[in-house]
């Protein structure tokens, strides 16, 4: 007997940044080292002062939380955003379970089944995941690596735009392409937004990690977009705690707030634990970040420069997060990372990168393409882009093209 399962689900891809983990613990299995490029999970050491108020909570019920998350995790990041010229108050913040519930629950409350939703490619393959379960289309405007991944002229972004989009989603600083949109190009989706009624979610995950002394400005820093701006937000890369899966919803509408409030009753509530240590994350001096954002500035370096010296290979050095977007010599890139963890090894070890093809909505582009997360240290970097470069090498001489 045949069991069914829904086109909803059907339809959805598996994650190209997981599904390939089952050949990478094969290779581990055969003693192989792997260098693990393919996940944006940090090294970087979490601030003691979350596991530290974890330990410290001394309640005798562990109880559910508010719908909206805490009041002490709330009155931290209103502080925190005070400090990028944003004023939010409680009725125009939501906590979620990470950045990725605050990205669904947008689209639920945004859009019906079968509108769509504006985005730069390549993108961060969630997107599509999230969007595809609830049945709604990504409506990709392509940008290209010559260009620094920047946005194309405003007449080509209009002319994507049809009675079913609903609304513009991008990532800033962008993931997995690095770059950080200028408040020119800004200025062009808010006015894009307005003439044409659409709602932009902003996606700033990333906001601390900026670099080449770039100035970085926040759609909440938008005065005349305020009514339409969303801010996805985590506490995941920015303190490097991605097992909080503590995110949140940003808007000075507060009607979106009330409506999405829904969504957050009939899920109860965020971990209760979980905010209690991530009040303490928000407020984590800024010195961390500094030291971080310079940590990751030399990784970019070490990285980029290593990759660089691989003929053939393709790559804008990436001014933003901690990713850059690759191209390589080869016709299919997903084909390459499972060569690398299956057939391959350099001094006992190997390389796994994210194939791209599934950071686009538009078939045929990033087959060639791998995203690398400089989230390992300096000399790890350097080995693991060794081992690309050799494991290129490899895969051509075994007759792969």
């Amino acid at each position: 007997k045949i069991m069914r399962y829904s086109k909803r689900v059907g339809s959805m891809q598996a994650s190209p940044v997981r599904k390939l983990v089952p050949y990478a613990t094969e290779a581990k299995k055969k003693g192989i080292k792997v260098y693990h490029l393919n996940i944006g999970q940090p090294d970087i050491k979490t601030p003691e002062g979350f596991m530290k108020a974890i330990r410290e909570f001394d309640e005798s019920v562990l109880a559910y939380a508010d719908s909206v998350g805490s009041d002490d995790l709330l009155d931290a990041m209103i502080k925190y955003y005070k400090s990028y010229d944003m004023e939010f108050g409680h009725d125009e913040l939501l906590i979620t379970n990470g950045g990725s519930e605050a990205l669904l629950f947008a689209m639920l409350t945004l859009c019906n089944p079968g509108e769509n939703i504006l985005v730069p490619e390549p993108f961060y393959t969630n997107y599509n995941g999230f969007a595809t379960c609830v049945d709604v289309e990504i409506n990709p405007v392509t940008t290209l690596a010559e260009n620094g991944f920047h946005l194309p002229a405003k007449e080509e972004i209009l002319a994507k735009v049809n009675d079913k989009t609903r609304a513009i989603l991008l990532s800033n600083p962008g993931n997995p392409t690095g770059a950080i949109y200028t408040v020119e190009e800004m200025q062009m989706l808010a006015e894009i937004a307005i003439e044409k009624d659409l709602w932009i979610i902003s996606d700033e995950v990333y906001r601390e990690f900026v670099y080449d002394g770039l100035k970085y400005t926040s759609f909440g820093n938008l005065e005349n977009v305020q009514d339409r701006v969303i801010i996805v937000d985590s506490v995941s890369k920015r303190y490097s705690a991605c097992g909080a899966r503590i995110g949140s919803l940003a808007c000075k509408n507060k009607e979106f707030i009330a409506e999405v409030l829904k969504l957050c009753q009939g899920r109860l509530c965020v971990p209760t634990l979980e905010m209690v240590g991530s009040a303490e994350l928000y407020k984590t001096p800024k010195s961390y970040l500094e030291e971080v954002n310079k940590e990751y500035c030399h990784r970019r370096d070490v990285l980029y420069d290593a990759i660089m010296e691989i003929p053939g290979v393709v790559c804008e050095k990436p001014t933003g997060a901690f990713y850059m977007q690759v191209k390589l010599p080869v016709e299919n890139a997903e084909d390459f990372v499972i060569f690398m963890l299956n057939e391959f090894s350099h001094n006992g070890a190997t390389t796994m990168a994210t194939p791209a093809e599934n950071f686009y909505a538009t078939p045929g582009l990033g087959r060639d393409e791998v995203r690398l997360a400089y989230i390992l240290n300096a000399d790890d970097l350097k080995a693991a882009a060794e081992c690309m470069k050799f494991g290129l090498e490899a895969y051509k001489a075994a007759g792969h093209k």
